[in-house]
C-alpha cells in the first residue's frame, strides 16, 4: 500500500530532512506544492486534505491556521512546532513514553512531535517518577547544550558565516528569561507538578544534543541509590530499540574524561547515561537534535500511526 504525505513547510530544516528520510520509501508517495504557492491558502488545503500524513514544519501561528484547514477526517496531522504539544485532543508523539503511547499515538488523528530539549530530557526523567523514585513536586534543574542546527536556517547561516565572529566562537547560553517554549511539554510529560529550572546553550558544532540534569540523593525516595535509579531506567526501555540505557557510570566515558555530545547524530537513537557518586546522581540524554529531535521523531510516530514497522526509513 501507498502511502500519501505532504510536508507543509518543506523548506524550513525540519521538512527537508524529512523529506531525506521518505526519499528512500516505495510505500510514501510524497504530495509536493509549487513554489509559487507555497503560501497559497487554497493549494495548501487541497494538499493537507488529500494526505494520509501531513506534517506540519511552520511556525505556531501558522500550524494552527493549518490545522483548521483539514476537514478530511482520514488526514492525520504531525505537527512539529509547539503550537499543540499539551493541548488536549493531540497525542504526544514519544512512542517510548509509556505503556500505551503508541496506542494512543495509532488513534489519533492529531500527533504533536516533541521538542528536541523536552524529548532528551523528558525521557530521563519520566521513568523516575513512574518508579515513584522522583516526587511530583521535585524541584529540579537541566542544562542542555546543542548544535546551532536547531535554531533553524537563520542561525544556521549565523554560524556558517566566515570568518566566524568573535562573540559566536564561544558556547552561548540562553533562554535567560526562564520561558523557553519547550518548558510545558517538560513538566506535563515528566509528571512534574513544575517545569525544571532550564538552562539551554548552542554552541559552534553543527547538531547534537546533551540534556544533564543534576539530583541530590536526598531529592529522591528514601533509600533509593544511583543502582535503583539506573534499574528504573532499564526496566523503563526494556526492548525498546531508539533508547539505549548505558551502563551505570559508564566505563568508557569515565575514561575518556569528557562527554561526547555528538555520538548520537545521523541517528535516531537516544543514549541514556547515570553518573553517580555516594550522594548525588547526574542523569544525562544525547540525542540528534534534527533526528530523534525533531525529523526522525516525526516519521517514527507516523510510521506507528500507520501500522508500519516503527524503524522503516529511520535506520
Amino acid at each position: 500500500m501507498t502511502f500519501k504525505v505532504f510536508v507543509d513547510g518543506q523548506e524550513g530544516t525540519t521538512g527537508l530532512r524529512i523529506h531525506e528520510y521518505l526519499a528512500a520509501r516505495t510505500d510514501i508517495e510524497v504530495l509536493k506544492i509549487d513554489a509559487d504557492k507555497r503560501k497559497d491558502p487554497a493549494e495548501r488545503s487541497r494538499l493537507l486534505n488529500a494526505a494520509d500524513v501531513a506534517f506540519l514544519c511552520l511556525p505556531d501561528v501558522a500550524s494552527r491556521e493549518a490545522a483548521f484547514m483539514v476537514n478530511n477526517s482520514n488526514t492525520c496531522l504531525i505537527d512539529a512546532s509547539t503550537a499543540h504539544r499539551t493541548a488536549p485532543g493531540w497525542a504526544f508523539g514519544l512512542p517510548e513514553l509509556a505503556r500505551g503511547q503508541r496506542g494512543a499515538i495509532q488513534a489519533s488523528k492529531r500527533i504533536s512531535n516533541p521538542g528536541c530539549h523536552s524529548s532528551a530530557f523528558i525521557l530521563a526523567v519520566r521513568p523516575l517518577v513512574d518508579a515513584g523514585l522522583l516526587p511530583q513536586d521535585a524541584a529540579i534543574s537541566a542544562t542542555s547544550i546543542t548544535g546551532y542546527s536547531g535554531g533553524g536556517k537563520s542561525m544556521i547561516a549565523e554560524y556558517e558565516q566566515q570568518p566566524l565572529p568573535a562573540h559566536l566562537q564561544a558556547p552561548r547560553p540562553y533562554g535567560l528569561a526562564l520561558k523557553h517554549k519547550h518548558l510545558p511539554e517538560m513538566a506535563a510529560h515528566t509528571g512534574l507538578a513544575a517545569p525544571p529550572v532550564f538552562q539551554p546553550i548552542v554552541s559552534t558544532f553543527y547538531k547534537g544534543l546533551a540534556v544533564s540534569v543534576p539530583l541530590h540523593l536526598s531529592q529522591l525516595k528514601a533509600g533509593t541509590t544511583p543502582e535503583s535509579v539506573h534499574a528504573a531506567l532499564a526496566a523503563h526501555y526494556a526492548g525498546e530499540r531508539f533508547i539505549n540505557v548505558k551502563p551505570l557510570r559508564d566505563a568508557a566515558t569515565l575514561e575518556n574524561g569528557f562527554f561526547d555530545v555528538q555520538a548520537c547524530n545521523d541517528t535516531n537513537r537516544v543514549d541514556l547515561f547515570v553518573f553517580a557518586s555516594d550522594t548525588q546522581v547526574l542523569l544525562m540524554s544525547r540525542l540528534d537534535n534534527l533526528g530523534k529531535g525533531a525529523s526522525g521523531a516525526a516519521v517514527q510516530s507516523m510510521n506507528v500511526h500507520l501500522g508500519l514497522e516503527e524503524s522503516l526509513g529511520l535506520v
